[in-house]
């Protein structure tokens, strides 16, 4: 008489499932009953559902969602003329004909705002993507030569940071007529600075890796080596910082627009309308500040909440969640 399996309950046929989802005995392929563990869920599930988790950021992906489809759709349900002007309709306050009431030069500020909001979108994510595509690039070879090229990279860096911003700005502003890829590059040549020390700092780390070193013994160029496994493999602290960057390119935007550094007039962004809304806050025209003050904070909040979750996804995989 065979001995009762202590995994199966007494008169249980063999290969019944448990409580616990492990299989016994001959459903399991194993004369031993051992036990097959349940299959996780795809790396993509786990991340959404810990970015969901944090719901500030949650809130923050709705409201960016939200500015980018009033900014870009917005017009095609409520056009306006902003390109020629009608000081007849100079300074109105907000009403029904104008929501969000006319600037001095008798544009709606309505759709100002969605026009500026383009602009300001744009520039924000195209410096983002610029700045952080070189300076992952150039953090991920300094840190994995190291040596002398990377005491080299790293003191062009810690140079270029040493030059105020708004200086530079000026300078090719007085240089070159303002145009939006100019203010993107302008953005950018700065932006990558932080992003290179953030790869670098990954990188020294990662290139100690046994499957780093594996395909360096496999004769796999460092270039290639770099691009293909280093810079992947950094793509959490990457993507985290490139989101960042997008809120301060859109702060840096609005700053040198405030300062009357940006396009030139028909064409506008929020920080150009903070310029107008100020001028004229004291003479009671309220209306042409508060929409895009409140654009730009909105916005800059919300995409840190981003940020802040995408963090929360990135920490979650260094801990031992998928990688």
């Amino acid at each position: 008489m065979s001995e009762q399996d202590p995994l199966r309950p007494a008169g249980a046929p063999a290969g019944t499932v448990l409580a616990t989802g492990a299989v016994v005995g001959a459903a399991a392929g194993d004369a031993d009953g051992a036990t097959v563990p349940t299959a996780r869920r795809p790396a993509w599930r786990e991340n959404l559902t810990t970015f969901a988790h944090n719901r500030f950021a949650l809130a923050g992906l709705i409201v960016l969602i939200a500015f980018t489809a009033f900014c870009f759709l917005g017009p095609l349900v409520y056009p306006t003329n902003q390109s020629a002007t009608n000081l007849l309709n100079e300074n109105l306050p907000p009403s029904s004909q104008f929501p969000l009431g006319t600037s001095p030069e008798g544009f709606d500020i309505l759709g100002r705002l969605m026009l500026g909001g383009q602009s300001t979108l744009e520039v924000g994510f195209a410096a983002a993507i610029v700045a952080t595509a070189f300076g992952a690039l150039w953090g991920a070879i300094a840190g994995y030569a190291g040596g002398f090229v990377d005491a080299v990279l790293m003191r062009i860096v810690d140079t270029m940071l040493s030059i105020p911003f708004l200086f530079f700005v000026v300078l090719v502003g007085t240089l070159l007529q303002p145009t939006l890829p100019l203010i993107v590059l302008a953005i950018s040549s700065v932006s990558w600075l932080s992003t290179a020390r953030v790869v670098r700092g990954e990188t020294l780390s990662l290139r100690t890796r046994d499957y780093v070193v594996a395909a360096r013994g496999f004769g796999i160029g460092h270039l290639s080596l770099v691009v293909r496994h280093i810079v992947p493999n950094a793509l959490g602290a990457i993507v985290v910082n490139a989101t960042l960057k997008v809120a301060d390119a859109i702060l840096l935007f609005a700053s040198i627009s405030f300062l009357g550094l940006g396009e030139p007039p028909p064409a506008t962004n929020w920080g150009r309308m903070l310029t107008t809304g100020i001028n004229n806050l004291f003479d009671g025209y309220w209306w042409q500040l508060w929409p895009a003050a409140i654009a730009i904070v909105a916005t800059v909040v919300a995409i840190n909440a981003v940020g802040d979750g995408l963090h929360d996804v990135v920490e979650k995989r260094l801990q031992g969640g998928h990688g």
